[in-house]
């Protein structure tokens, strides 16, 4: 299966079109080069299956040409070499065959149609999760892919959560946004205070029935701004302040590498909408413990465990 759609629609002549013919080129083959000049411009979209559960939801199909996971991936992966080959520019979207069915079912498509998958890809699958294509091989790509798609999920889980609070019932102020205004003031002032290095942050919050959690990487640059990617500032940001609002448990680890010294670690917990700074018994402990299992993680050799270090944090008004 290759669900693949190109997703920019002609609407005119762009500007390496505009000339009449190439230069080194006879008028007839004119049309033909402009066409493989346009086709470079025109990106891709490949929905793909990324796991085997999802996989084998979609052999059911009879039009589904394939019935091995692994001999599946590997044909994505030639017919993501060959459109590089070309110079064309791809994007791998997360194939989900859930929102595939209620695609069809909403518009009165027939599901074992390569046609309604394909339609399905440009349409939904293009709008969710999704990776472009740098030439990474397959066993790269579908973590990466998959890791998108939480990340994503998290992020519309939390949003939703913070726009379903309401208004303060004293005060009248949207609860959420205020939220979100503090917990955007609490990470500019935890990195501002983290001072210069690599510092790689994790945030987790127990937020009614989900654990969330949410990854940053900041450059801190002493007086200069941190250098931050904005689309990880906002789901740090959200998962943060869905727990403020509600003032669920959870906590946040820093990492910070400098030059010629040891990694720092710092820890805090989140308590009634507030970081506390945890010990370095506790830091050391949270570290050094698997989260899913409980079990001892044995410490990385040249790591130092802090404690969390106390920083300007506004006050909470819900």
């Amino acid at each position: 299966m290759a669900h693949i759609r190109n997703s920019r629609k002609s609407t005119g002549p762009t500007a390496s079109t505009r000339s009449r013919t190439p230069r080194g080129s006879r008028p007839g083959h004119a049309p033909r080069a402009m066409r493989r000049t346009l086709r470079r411009e025109t990106p891709n979209t490949v929905g793909l299956l990324a796991d085997a559960y999802d996989f084998e939801a979609m052999t059911r199909y009879r039009t589904f040409a394939f019935d091995d996971h692994t001999a599946y991936l590997r044909q994505v992966d030639g017919l993501l070499r060959s459109f590089a080959a070309q110079g064309l520019h791809t994007t791998v979207a997360l194939f989900d065959p859930e929102e595939f069915t209620e695609f069809c079912t909403a518009g009165g498509l027939d599901p074992d149609s390569a046609d309604s998958r394909a339609r399905f890809t440009a349409e939904i699958a293009a709008g969710g999760a999704r990776v472009a294509y740098a030439g990474q091989p397959i066993d790269s790509l579908v973590p990466e892919l998959i890791n998108k798609a939480v990340r994503q999920a998290t992020w519309d889980y939390a949003t939703l959560l913070l726009a379903d609070l309401g208004e303060c019932a004293e005060c009248g102020q949207d609860i959420g946004r205020s939220a979100f205004e503090r917990a955007s003031t609490i990470l500019t002032r935890l990195i501002e205070a983290a001072g210069p290095g690599l510092h790689h942050m994790v945030c987790s919050v127990q937020a009614q029935q989900e654990h969330l959690i949410a990854v940053l990487h900041a450059e801190g640059r002493g007086d200069a701004p941190a250098l931050l990617d904005e689309t990880d500032v906002a789901e740090f940001v959200t998962v943060l302040a869905a727990g403020i609002a509600q003032h669920s448990p959870g906590g946040l680890v820093l990492r910070t590498t400098a030059t010629d010294a040891p990694d720092r670690v710092h820890g805090w917990r989140l308590h009634e909408g507030r970081l506390l700074p945890l010990t370095a018994g506790e830091v050391f402990s949270a570290y050094c413990t698997d989260a899913d299992t409980g079990d001892p993680v044995a410490p990385e050799p040249g790591v130092d465990y802090r404690a969390g270090f106390p920083f300007d944090q506004p006050t909470t008004d819900h």
